[in-house]
């Protein structure tokens, strides 16, 4: 797309030229060449069953959809032909007396890590350094609407944001905006899915001094 900001490089040119510098001229792959999005488009034509349409899309303008994910019937790819359902059970909640929950979330005018706007219209604010919290959480830990606090967890800490008063998140939780509460989240990865607990990280919050 068209340049934003100076001076911030494509995220293609970042990542072929990092493989240039580790991998060289020794694979199949022409980094320099992949560096022109349609080739990288060409290629996952060729290697992502369902996606050939994606190749010319930039001609075509065409929208597609990958073909065997959309069900008209309630027939299942499975020895049956009916889905399969799972159970499981909920983990048991974290943190104690006087610590919240933590979720990162993007914003409204967000695209993964890139911030195009600081307002965030899905939920009512007007800048990103905020922690969401419930009213009753505002009360019981002694702070007051729009209050400069702390915010610290095992990992990291979080000072000059403000604590705001939000009806629409369950006592016990928190909200903030990533990548800003990052610092806050633990390097560790779960076992299963690994990726860090950007959804459940406990922290706490006290006035900033």
């Amino acid at each position: 797309g068209p340049a934003r900001h100076e001076g911030p490089r494509r995220e293609v040119d970042v990542i072929t030229d990092i493989a240039h510098e580790v991998l060289g001229d020794s694979t199949p792959i022409d980094w320099q060449e992949m560096k022109n999005c349609s080739t990288v488009r060409s290629a996952i034509a060729r290697v992502i069953p369902g996606w050939d349409k994606i190749k010319d899309i930039d001609q075509t303008k065409e929208e597609f959809q990958i073909g065997g994910r959309t069900f008209h019937k309630p027939e299942f790819n499975t020895p049956t032909g009916n889905a399969q359902l799972h159970k499981h059970d909920l983990p048991p909640l974290k943190g104690g007396a006087g610590e919240l929950r933590l979720m990162t979330v993007r914003s409204e005018g967000q695209f993964n890590t890139v911030v195009y706007e600081e307002e965030d219209i899905y939920r009512g604010q007007d800048r990103r350094d905020v922690v969401l919290i419930h009213p009753e959480d505002v009360a019981n830990l002694g702070l007051q609407n729009d209050q400069q606090v702390v915010i610290s967890s095992d990992t990291g800490e979080i000072t000059g944001f403000r604590v705001r008063a939000y009806e629409d998140i369950r006592a016990g939780n928190a909200l903030m905006y990533y990548p800003e509460a990052n610092v806050l989240v633990s390097r560790r990865a779960d076992p299963s899915s690994k990726t860090p607990a950007f959804k459940g990280e406990v922290i706490r919050i006290s006035p900033e001094e």
